[in-house]
């Protein structure tokens, strides 16, 4: 069963999709269409899930289960997982981890690993840099932890020494 964001308890479980591009408004209301379809009928072993999902920046699907209600089972996570791959026919990708975003004037930019070391070394993103730990597992976490600096994050080490707060 579908229940708004705001509402589910700290402990709810989160998972974080970064797609690969920023979606046109036209896929972000296909993906938040078909998303709230998918939590309203949501089951584990034939018991209801409260779940929830939230769009932002056209860039992340946030996907959450209160687990203090009915735990999602491995079967039941591989259904939103399923509907994801299904998107990529659609040229929707939020499966593909090769990129991390970061926050630039408002706007998220993505680089790959690969990238990281020269992006920093040249300037053009710093050590005060917002970025986004996907990695969040709870909705308590994800309010508190998503949006981070770099420098408080596992790129610190790709960071130039003289740019870090020591």
């Amino acid at each position: 069963m579908f229940i708004e964001f705001n509402q589910l308890p700290p402990h709810a479980r989160i998972w974080v999709y970064q797609s690969d591009r920023q979606l046109a408004t036209e896929e972000a209301t296909l993906v938040s269409e078909v998303f709230h379809s998918f939590c309203q009928q949501w089951e584990a072993h034939g018991q209801p899930l409260k779940t929830s999902f939230q769009l932002l920046l056209n860039q992340f699907l946030i996907v959450s289960v209160d687990e203090g209600f009915n735990n999602a089972s491995g079967c039941s996570i591989d259904g939103s997982v399923r509907i994801l791959k299904n998107f990529q026919a659609k040229n929707i990708n939020f499966l593909d981890p090769s990129k991390i975003a970061f926050l630039v004037n408002d706007q998220v930019v993505l680089y790959s690993r690969l990238e990281l070391k020269s992006v920093f070394a040249s300037g053009v993103l710093s050590a005060s840099t917002t970025t986004f730990n996907n990695l969040v597992s709870s909705k308590a976490e994800f309010e508190n932890n998503w949006e981070v600096v770099v420098e408080k994050s596992w790129m610190a080490k790709y960071l130039p020494t003289s740019t870090l707060n020591m």
